[in-house]
């Protein structure tokens, strides 16, 4: 009764969750857990058939490479683009440590309250995240609370790069980025949000608002463009209406969206040939969720088997094995390949490696695989779970209304 007291279960709850998720882990290592995609060869079909599965291989052979992407020739801009400082630092901003698992809402507050918001992660955590222990919360959440909460604007890109970065910076814009994160003091490789708020050519290093180890920490050029990566160097700028016009002239043709992941899809592509271990993998990764998004789905599901493929060969140690607590493409390009059998295997794994099985997307998308097998009791519990850990989810909601089910 005194734990369950809301002052006491606050400060106490992540504790208890660090403690469970240490014995879960010791007695079933996640980072020694492999998926293996057993539908390589299936082409997209509205029929699904089930066939006996081959033996799985292990070995990190890659599969071809997909169609290359031909971009359009860049705008030429009719000015040179002026130089920005060698070193620049904003001010301004209102840290706050974040509670468990809050680092997305905790650094969007750092963000809003640079433009004068009063709110903090409290104020936001509800809304993106309904239920506390929600493992992550998306870039679209976080872009949606904004348009939909306060009075700012924002625009969510991938593909980002140190020089825009530093040119939002120059022009007076933090930028939230989503990057990997490891330390001595957690077990394996998580996602992570920072603010990156200043730069210093001289030293060649960012400086961060991190809601974990505090304000004002540095990182190197080089570190901050390994751990970006992980996630297709995704970043959001937060922005008053009336400076509309200096974030568009900041991004350039990066401000059209096809363009920008289409140029995302030629960078991951390019990367692939240039990288090695683990950043390799990213970049195989990286290339399948911008397919994703250009609804090539069948050249998606390529490029995650070749990132699946390439996992075993990552050390142990260095394994991203929580990469789909944060990242939804490979089910979209495995599902709309018809590949059912993959996606529920692949969210099955991801579900039962975890401390706690909370992860609305992957019910949802098990969910659907199911119903596509003809196994409808399976999609419905499924979908009645992913409400469970995120009430209100759209997508689940739609699906149920659609079959008929009350939630």
């Amino acid at each position: 009764m005194f734990y369950n007291l809301p002052p006491v279960k606050s400060r106490l709850a992540w504790r208890v969750e660090e403690f469970r998720a240490r014995v879960k882990y010791a007695l079933s290592p996640p980072e020694q857990v492999v998926f293996v995609p057993q539908e390589r060869e299936k082409a997209a079909s509205p029929t699904p058939t089930l066939e006996p599965t081959p033996a799985p291989d292990l070995s990190p052979t890659l599969l071809p490479v997909g169609p290359t992407i031909t971009l359009p020739p860049s705008p030429t801009p009719a000015l040179t683009p002026t130089p920005i400082p060698g070193s620049v630092q904003l001010s301004g901003f209102r840290h706050e440590y974040q509670s468990w698992n809050n680092c997305g809402p905790a650094t969007l507050a750092f963000a809003l309250s640079y433009w004068g918001w009063e709110g903090d992660q409290y104020d936001i955590a509800p809304i993106t995240k309904p239920y506390d222990r929600d493992k992550n919360v998306m870039p679209y959440e976080m872009a949606d609370y904004v348009e939909t909460q306060t009075d700012l604007r924002v625009v969510n890109r991938v593909g980002g790069d140190l020089d825009l970065l530093k040119r939002f910076v120059a022009a007076g814009f933090p930028v939230i980025v989503e990057k990997g994160f490891e330390g001595p003091d957690f077990d394996g490789w998580m996602g992570h949000y920072v603010l990156v708020t200043g730069y210093e050519d001289a030293l060649r290093s960012v400086t961060l608002q991190d809601s974990y180890y505090g304000p004002d920490q540095s990182m190197t050029y080089d570190s901050l463009e390994s751990y970006w990566r992980a996630f297709n160097f995704t970043y959001l700028v937060v922005y008053p209406a009336e400076r509309e016009p200096e974030v568009l002239a900041v991004l350039g043709p990066q401000a059209d969206q096809g363009y920008d992941i289409e140029s995302a899809a030629q960078k991951a592509s390019d990367e692939i040939f240039s990288l090695s271990g683990r950043d390799q993998y990213f970049a195989w990764f990286n290339r399948g969720t911008n397919l994703v998004a250009l609804q090539d789905y069948l050249g998606a599901a390529d490029a995650y088997d070749q990132a699946f493929a390439l996992y075993p060969s990552i050390p142990e140690e260095e394994r991203p094995w929580r990469m789909m607590w944060y990242q939804t493409g490979p089910y979209w390009a495995y599902f709309y390949s018809g590949r059912y059998q993959d996606v529920i295997e692949l969210a099955s794994t991801t579900l039962d490696n975890m401390s706690e099985p909370i992860l609305e997307e992957s019910y949802y998308w098990r969910a659907l695989a199911q119903e596509a097998l003809g196994d409808l009791p399976a999609a419905i519990q499924d979908l009645q779970t992913s409400l469970k850990y995120h009430p209100e989810f759209e997508p689940a909601l739609t699906q149920l209304e659609r079959l008929g089910v009350k939630e």
